[in-house]
């Protein structure tokens, strides 16, 4: 009984060591198994943007799953993929463990990409007018914009829009031309054909320098459009965007066609006021006077030639053009001036009365949009001869004085006043014309000048004799444009106001003298 207890022990090890064994066996050779390692980690937690993928058994495992995983996002769609990646491995140490299958993991990770896509990148064409920029889904949605811009003005469908390479820049750019049909056809005529060589090409020369100049008659010309192009520089590049900012054409198209306000230049011709100039452009008083801060008032004083600064309505997509056009018209000559030396500027006389004319005429008539901006007569019958008026004008500039200064205000007048600043003297010999530093000083009429420089209580200072006794001084300048010795003529650009010398803020100090003596300059301008 003894012995077979002790047989039936024996047998109880042997199975229990045997499956212990085949345990031992089976996890090593099962293929998720990690066994223990002397150093490092045994295995690793995974997470992806923040969310967990899974188990592996390096990084390096992990990595090369997350490049697959980004290579099943992206073979979904041809466009190129912009996503954040933020890939983190915790490793851990564990006697015995399972990782997760491969495809498992790949799966997680690529559902987690696609739902964190920051943005598909799709191919599209950026279209630059000047500082202008929109994106368009393909070329053809281009050239159909242009197309369409153009056609506003081409109504009878004469010109193209091509899409040419840029050869002002390096890189491949297009822009576009606009032509004419059979315009583009010579082009492809010319880099298609052979060059004319030998005799043909001297019998080619020989007909065209023979062909007789012929001049057009009115049914010669036709009418219509002759030329156009776009009026800025349009600049088409590949570009790769977010399906978000790919526009449609009609709504660039509204865009490119909104007027908006751009500051222009312009220059005062004889008989401009501020209020006429103010109403040409559509503007209202006071926001001229806010653009061109040295004119006071409406009534401010302007001479030919002054910059005032405007805005003008103006589209992004200018479109220029040309059309010969006939028309029937009045007209009348320019008025012929006789000189008379011996005559002041101020008196004039009508020789001869104008009267007017009429004429048929083909003109070159430019275009920007539906503004005309010139013309140019190519042919012209006159019916009724216009008669020029004639007047005679004296040149002798009248002892008179102007105004120094573009616009401006009084801001202390002549004689007694209360000094305005200690060395100030409490008669004022002359007056105070505040402006900004820096506008044009003019003479207020000709003559030489005498002094030009620096002088105590005047700051830079300018004297101009006239002659007969009678001399006018500008005080406080910031620059002097002329030297001692030079002669000047009425209203020629002396100086630049300032603030220098003895002064309590920017303007122009204005004397006139007789004889030495200060007189009040109000009673002398003109």
């Amino acid at each position: 009984m003894k012995s077979y207890s002790i047989y039936s022990r024996k047998i109880h090890l042997w199975f229990l060591l045997s499956s212990v064994i085949a345990m031992i066996i089976a996890i090593f050779l099962m293929p998720s198994f990690r066994p223990i390692e002397l150093s490092g980690y045994t295995m690793y937690v995974v997470t992806l943007n923040g969310e967990s993928v899974g188990t592996v058994s390096s990084e390096e495992e992990a990595q090369s799953d997350l490049i697959e995983a980004r290579r099943k996002v992206a073979s979904g769609s041809d466009d190129l993929i912009c996503v954040s990646a933020d890939l983190s491995c915790t490793g851990r140490n564990v006697l015995w463990g399972t990782v997760d299958r491969h495809s498992d993991v790949v799966n997680a990770m690529a559902d987690i990409l696609d739902k964190d896509k920051d943005s598909t990148l799709t191919r599209c064409f950026t279209l630059k007018i000047g500082s202008y920029m929109a994106a368009l889904a393909s070329r053809d949605d281009i050239r159909q914009l242009l197309s369409d811009v153009s056609a506003r003005y081409d109504t009878e469908n004469q010109y193209l829009v091509s899409l040419v390479p840029d050869t002002d820049r390096q890189l491949g750019c297009l822009t576009a031309k606009i032509s004419t049909a059979k315009e583009q056809e010579v082009e492809n005529q010319k880099t298609s054909r052979l060059p004319i060589a030998g005799i043909n090409e001297e019998l080619d020369d020989v007909l065209i320098t023979a062909e007789p100049e012929v001049t057009p008659d009115f049914d010669d010309y036709n009418l219509g459009i002759t030329s156009m192009d776009f009026g800025k520089k349009i600049e088409i590049a590949e570009s790769y965007l977010p399906a978000s900012q790919i526009r449609s054409v009609s709504d660039v198209e509204s865009e490119v066609l909104k007027d908006s306000e751009q500051k222009q230049v312009v220059e005062v011709k004889a008989g401009d006021t501020l209020s006429q100039i103010a109403e040409n452009y559509g503007l209202s008083m006071d926001d001229l006077l806010a653009m061109n801060t040295n004119y006071e008032d409406e009534n401010a004083v302007i001479r030919v030639g002054d910059l005032i600064t405007v805005t003008v309505p103006e589209p992004e997509l200018p479109v220029d053009y040309t059309k010969d056009e006939y028309y029937e018209e009045d007209y009348n000559e320019d008025t012929v001036y006789i000189d008379n030396d011996s005559w002041y500027t101020t008196k004039t006389e009508v020789v001869q009365e104008p009267s007017t004319g009429h004429r048929r005429v083909i003109a070159e008539v430019s275009y920007e949009n539906d503004t005309q901006t010139g013309s140019k007569i190519l042919k012209q019958q006159v019916m009724t001869a216009a008669v020029p008026m004639i007047v005679e004008r004296g040149t002798q500039t009248p002892p008179t004085y102007i105004w120094p200064v573009s616009g401006g205000y009084v801001s202390s007048g002549f004689g007694a006043r209360s000094a305005p600043k200690k060395g100030a003297s409490t008669y004022h010999k002359g007056i105070d014309i505040a402006c900004s530093v820096g506008t044009a000083v003019m003479a207020s009429n000709g003559g030489t000048v005498s002094s030009a420089g620096w002088q105590s209580g005047y700051g830079y200072v300018v004297y101009i004799d006239h002659g007969n006794g009678v001399q006018t001084r500008y005080g406080h300048l910031s620059k002097i444009l002329v030297s001692v010795g030079e002669h000047v003529s009425q209203g020629e650009r002396i100086a630049l106001s300032g603030n220098t010398g003895n002064s309590t803020g920017p303007h122009c100090h204005f004397e006139i003298r007789i004889n030495g003596e200060a007189v009040n300059p109000l009673n002398y301008l003109n």
